[in-house]
This record gives C-alpha cells, structure tokens and sequence, in this order.
C-alpha cells in the first residue's frame, strides 16, 4: 500500500505547502450472548483514505472510500478548497513543522491470533460464561461479549514520510444481573469492556477465567444482602479498574489542550486547567505520577506514532503532583506554546485527527493491598466503575461502583453495595495518601471515549495501582 500511496502523492498537482495522505482498513467482528442466546454475531469491513493539505497555513481535509486515483486527487481538491477557504478567517498560521518527515513501523504484539477461534468456537465460549455465571435463581440476566478488531494504518507524505502500523484488539467483558424484589445489583469483570486490549485471545483465555466467573455470578447475588455504603467522610481505597474512570475523567480530559483553547466547549466542554498553570499548578499531592505513555506492551492505544507522524514517546503529564505538559497534538503545542506529546489521533479514516488521550497511567508507588490498609482504622474499598458525572469544566465529579468493602482496623470486612463518591479534581488528587507497588498495578481500556465534531469514539489505556484517598466524601445509593 505504501507504494500505491507515494504513486497517488506524486500525481497530486496542487500549489500546497505539504500533502499528507492516510490509509485505513479496519475489519472486526462482533460476537454477544445473553442468557446463553447469541444475540449479534456480526463483521464490519471500512476502508478509506484521509488527504490532508497545508496551504497558506491551514491544513484542509478530504476524505474518499474509493482507493482510484481520480478519487484521491478529487480528495485532495477538496482539501486545497478548504484550507484556502480557511485562510481567510485564519486564528494561527501553521508550518511544515506541524508534520515532520518520520518513517517507521508498528504491530501488535500477539500469541493467540485473532482467527484462531471460529465464530462457533467463540459463541460456545460466550454461552459457557453465560451458564457459568448462573450461579443462583436470583442471577435474572447473564451476558459476554466478545469483539476483535485488525486495524492497518499507512501514512505518507510529501516531505518523505513513510509509516506502517498494525493494531490488534480484541475487547471482551461478562457480567451477571441479581434482582431481588426491587433490589436490583450488577456484578462484572472490571467493569463494561474494561478488558480491552492490544493482543489476541490469550489475553481473555487465562486458566483463572472461570474461577473469576463464577466468582462474578457470587458476588452479585452477595450485593442482594449486603448492607447499604455508609453516608461519611473516610479513607476511600480505589481499585485499579476504578482509577481507570478517575484518570480518565478527573486527568485525560481536562489535560487536552484543544478543550482548554477552546474548541471543544460547544459539545465535550472546557477545562479549568488554564495555559498558565503548566509548569507550576499544583495538581496533586506528591504521590501523584501520570504518564502519558503509547509504548507499553499490549496496552490498547500503544502506538509508535501519531495519526499525523509524530513520534510516540513515554512522557510525564504530571510528576510529584506539579503539572508538566498537556494532551496536545503538534498544532495544539504550536497554538498554546505549551509542552504536549504525539496525540493527534482519528477515529477512522473519515475523520481528522484531533487531541485525544491515547495510554495515560499512573506510576506505581510502594506497598502490596495489604500494606495499604494495614493502618486503615476505617475506610471503605471500591472496585468497579458502574455510574459517572462530571461537569463541562472537569472539576466536580460523582462517581458510583459496582462492589465495596469496608475497612475496619486494617482489614476488608463486610460487602457494601450502592458505593459512590463525590469532591473536586483538586482536592480529590491532593488527598491522594498512598499508591500501591507494581503488585497492585493493572492495566485496563475502553473503546468508546467520545469527543469531536463530527464525533469520533476512540480507543484508550489506562493503568493504575491500587490507591488511598484521605477524607473522600462516600455515600449509598440511597443520598
């Protein structure tokens, strides 16, 4: 594809500063049971490419289904229209420097490939998860899914570049529904698609698999008795595959640097991070480390360069608490003046890349679980994320779990259901105590963060280790 790609380049015959174009075809599969009943056993196919033009510094985009050279060039047309039509209400003047000459390649790594298993084999392994986490009359509704994803990008341009990459996903999740009366609790593994990652089926078919299951199916019938979250003010303990929500929401968005320019307020928001603060806002207590990191193996939005060349490389966002540089692409960095990191990111090939999250983690502290409770006297331990809300500007959040435990002298004692939490982004990281050692440290992702005009739903990382949070506000479902 690379050389049918430069062939089309070399044909393009336009007075521009620089042209870019971006191959995508992306095909997946779709598979989901409930109750043991397959419900969708479907396959997409997409393919197109993305023109990119930089003329009188703006960049204008076309975009075409068809891979004939007359489409191509009509793409590009339509782009070279755009950007001059932009030029003339222009807010910042680009350069070349916005789409630097790279060359390189990236593949997933994988064990188990994505077509080891027939549609059958996985309908069967669907129903099975299904049938395993019956384990009551009180369990109404079980469901799996599971979704793969082969994703080829190609990227080149007229100043030389030339870039492969070759993302292998597959997202797969199980959960079971317990009701009794008007008593109605879910239990999953980790949350909706939380195990999302790059890699192929030896990721879902571990030798725990239907250890955890099961244990799913136990614990929302055990939700049905358990006693309602306390009403207080405590130690909240945070489970990795909830600091995945609190990452995401309370750090990933407000960080982007398009919101805090601006260009996201009529729909995803803005931010109350201002450009002022990098370098010097105090963001969280000391124990806080976010990375911004594309290079860790079988995350689900590693990569090795950005969807319009630029390199990716492990960056911290924040460290020791202070905040460093944003979620901001070239263009944005160039805008603002302000550090970011290769996150111009497009959801397809129909879509512009914009400033997106991509692996976003916090580094790992001190300490197994054990030595993180251990001088609890009372707390309360949350896993899951089941509900969230936070405001346009990402400071004020509410966000509730599917499963708790409460902490008594140092030790998990009775199930707690209805757990949630509430406080402020700046508050909430500066009560950060303690961070949990490698042993506590998990991975996880989520296919489906939105944002953009025309929306685009792209895939993003996040991991954490297990964390305390001093003097969080926690309440039931009943508040």
């Amino acid at each position: 594809m690379i050389s049918e790609l430069l062939k089309a380049i070399a044909t393009i015959h336009l007075p521009a500063d620089w042209i870019g174009l971006r191959a995508v075809k992306e095909s997946a599969s779709y598979r989901h049971v409930r109750d043991g009943i397959p419900q969708n056993n479907g396959k997409s196919l997409s393919q197109g490419i993305m023109v990119e033009v930089l003329v009188n510094g703006q960049i204008g985009y076309g975009a075409t289904n068809s891979l004939q050279l007359g489409s191509i060039q009509a793409a590009a047309q339509t782009a070279y229209q755009q950007a001059l039509a932009a030029s003339q209400w222009a807010i910042y003047p680009m350069t070349t420097q916005v789409r630097p000459k790279v060359v390189g390649q990236y593949c997933s790594p994988i064990v188990k490939p994505l077509d080891a298993l027939s549609s059958g084999e996985v309908n069967d392994l669907l129903i099975r998860l299904c049938q395993t986490l019956k384990v009551d009359d009180a369990i109404v509704e079980t469901s799996a899914s599971a979704i793969t994803n082969e994703t080829e990008s190609w990227f080149v341009s007229s100043n030389g570049s030339e870039v492969y990459q070759k993302f292998l996903l597959l997202e797969t999740q199980y959960r079971a529904t317990a009701q009794d009366g008007n008593n109605v609790q879910e239990r999953s593994n980790n949350g909706y698609l939380a195990h999302s990652y790059q890699g192929g089926w030896e990721l879902f078919l571990s030798p725990q698999l239907w250890d955890q299951a099961r244990r799913t199916g136990e614990q929302a019938v055990e939700l049905l008795s358990a006693e309602e979250c306390p009403n207080t003010t405590t130690h909240l303990v945070l489970a990795p595959d909830q600091m995945m929500l609190q990452i995401h929401e309370s750090v990933g968005h407000p960080l982007e640097l398009d919101r805090i320019l601006g260009d996201e307020r009529n729909y995803a928001g803005g931010s109350f991070v201002k450009a002022t603060d990098f370098g010097s806002l105090s963001y969280g207590s000391k124990l806080m480390n976010i990375t911004f990191n594309p290079t860790v193996a079988g995350e689900f939005a590693s990569y090795s360069f950005d969807d319009i060349g630029a390199p990716a490389t492990k960056e911290y966002l924040i460290q020791e608490g202070v905040l460093q540089r944003g979620l901001g692409s070239l263009e944005s960095q160039a805008r603002m003046g302000v550090a970011g990191v290769a996150c111009a990111r497009a959801a397809s090939w129909n879509r512009p890349p914009i400033d997106r999250m991509a692996n976003l983690n916090l580094e790992a502290g001190e300490g197994s679980f054990e030595d993180l409770i251990r001088e609890i006297e009372h707390g309360v331990f949350m896993e899951a994320n089941r509900s969230w809300s936070i405001d346009d500007q990402r400071y004020k959040f509410q966000f509730g779990c599917e499963y708790a435990k409460l902490i008594e002298n140092g030790k998990l004692t009775k199930t707690l259901r209805n757990p949630n939490y509430r406080a402020t982004t700046p508050e909430f990281w500066h009560s950060l105590v303690r961070v949990g050692g490698e042993p506590t440290w998990e991975m996880y992702g989520t296919p489906n963060c939105g944002k953009g005009e025309p929306n685009q739903a792209i895939r993003v990382g996040h991991g954490s280790p297990t964390c305390v949070f001093a003097n969080v506000e926690v309440f039931g479902g009943g508040s």
